[in-house]
């Protein structure tokens, strides 16, 4: 950003996601554009940038996850807002840059008159005038590209796994998906891991299915016997998936286990995680605040994030490719 083509890009972050804004920030080697937020009585609340963004490309960064200090809706609406506020004050072109997509899972109908969120979340970012929206480790790319008409990005944290693999010492592992529906997510990530790092990466995944909140089917297919394995899902929230997968892989003879999910959206059941029935590694990165229980363990490693997205961005900027960050099917070629 430091270019002459994006000498008029501003950076924005509302105060829920300040800290990783700034991160952010740190790393394009720019300041935070400055922004008043106020909360009035009632809930209700109002987001304006205080400096001149007329004529000027502006990103806003800002993670949909909630928390005690508020709710993937509050963030949301809050975010859609200030989006408004810089069309309506003259910016030439608006980013969302999300860490964390709230919705994202809620991709298609699975039950009779089901709502389709994420869909519904794209028209509103759509009906404030925003330009463009990126977001890390999306559920589901295809329905995530599918929902928005503005153009749409979706980084993969895995080259943020292969900077970990390198100084780890895992030289071959398993890529293994914690169930069927992230088959397509480890795949790319088991290529992008033999294209970057010359790897000899195998291949796994779990049969489960779940219907009505109960979950089943704990065949494991592949052969992990005697090697080391690295689950990988988009995030990590009960645990119960990457747990199931964990013991079918030490039953199978897996050596030695290690989760990443992107997002550590955990619940307090998560804990077992880190337990002794958990995997060797659980890695996450810090697209959402962790809890301070899970910070002190030794067991959880945080991969910051700050950088690849920081990347994207001066990428985009400069109208340069990003296949080597979406895990994309253009590595194959």
């Amino acid at each position: 950003m430091k270019s002459d083509s994006s000498a008029a890009t501003l950076l924005f972050a509302p105060r829920a996601s300040g800290d990783f804004g700034l991160r952010v920030a740190r790393a394009l080697g720019v300041g935070l554009a400055p922004i008043e937020e106020r909360d009035f009585e009632g809930g209700e609340h109002k987001t304006r940038p205080l400096v001149e963004v007329r004529g000027r490309r502006c990103w806003v960064v800002q993670a949909l996850h909630g928390d005690e200090q508020g709710s993937a809706n509050d963030r949301l609406c809050r975010l859609l807002f200030l989006i408004g506020a810089l069309r309506d004050a003259g910016a030439a072109h608006v980013s969302a840059c999300l860490p964390y997509l709230a919705y994202a899972r809620k991709d298609r109908r699975t039950k009779h008159r089901d709502p389709i969120t994420t869909r519904y979340v794209a028209q509103l970012f759509e009906a404030v005038g925003t330009d463009r929206v990126v977001a890390l480790e999306v559920h589901n790319p295809a329905a995530f590209d599918n929902a928005f008409r503005c153009e749409s990005v979706a980084l993969s944290f895995v080259p943020l796994l292969c900077r970990w693999l390198q100084g780890c010492g895992r030289r071959s592992p398993v890529v293994m998906s914690p169930d069927i529906g992230g088959v397509k997510r480890a795949q790319l990530a088991r290529e992008l891991i033999v294209t970057l790092l010359g790897l000899d990466a195998g291949f796994a995944f779990m049969e489960k299915r779940r219907s009505g909140g109960v979950v089943s089917g704990d065949q494991l297919v592949g052969d992990v016997r005697g090697r080391d394995v690295l689950i990988i899902d988009d995030l990590i929230a009960s645990g119960g998936t990457v747990l199931r997968a964990t013991a079918a892989c030490r039953a199978a003879g897996a050596v030695h286990i290690d989760v990443a999910g992107c997002h550590g959206v955990f619940t307090p059941t998560a804990g077992a995680l880190l337990g002794q029935e958990g995997p060797d590694t659980v890695l996450v990165t810090n697209s959402v605040p962790l809890p301070n229980g899970f910070l002190a363990s030794d067991r959880l490693q945080v991969l910051d994030a700050a950088g690849l997205i920081a990347e994207a961005i001066q990428r985009l900027e400069r109208g340069e490719g990003l296949a080597e960050l979406l895990g994309s099917d253009e590595l194959r070629v």
